[in-house]
């Protein structure tokens, strides 16, 4: 698990906003995204809230310092669900199909939401540099 001192957030507001699909790498991103923000380097962030066009969300969203957006396949909804309203700035993006994860053929293991984990820290690290 990634440790809270470990993400060196220097009090910035990130925000983690998994796409959640209903494919089986829609799953290894919700349960990676969960286990990253138990961390404390990211929050967890309703992707549904911007969907329904929730000025409250939208507002969030545009105002964080950084959006770690993570989509399960190459539909990219979550980013593109952020797109349409307008969001578009401060966004550091994750495909876990990009991972060599198969959407259809990739059951949600311990081990491949680990994969995804270690690679939102590797991101998330990169883009505080």
């Amino acid at each position: 698990m990634i440790e809270k001192s470990a993400c060196a957030c220097a009090g910035t507001v990130t925000l983690l906003i998994p796409c959640s699909g209903a494919a089986d790498t829609g799953e290894i991103t919700d349960r990676a995204a969960r286990k990253f923000a138990q961390g404390g380097c990211a929050g967890m962030f309703c992707l549904s809230g911007v969907g329904a066009n929730l000025s409250g969300f939208i507002a969030s969203a545009k105002g964080a310092d950084r959006l770690l957006v993570v989509d399960g396949c190459k539909l990219e909804c979550a980013r593109k669900t952020l797109a349409e309203k307008g969001i578009t700035e401060n966004i550091i993006h994750l495909r876990v199909t990009d991972l060599g994860f198969v959407k259809g053929k990739s059951p949600a293991t311990a081990e491949r939401i680990d994969v995804v984990v270690a690679e939102l820290g590797k991101k998330l690290t990169t883009s505080l540099k």
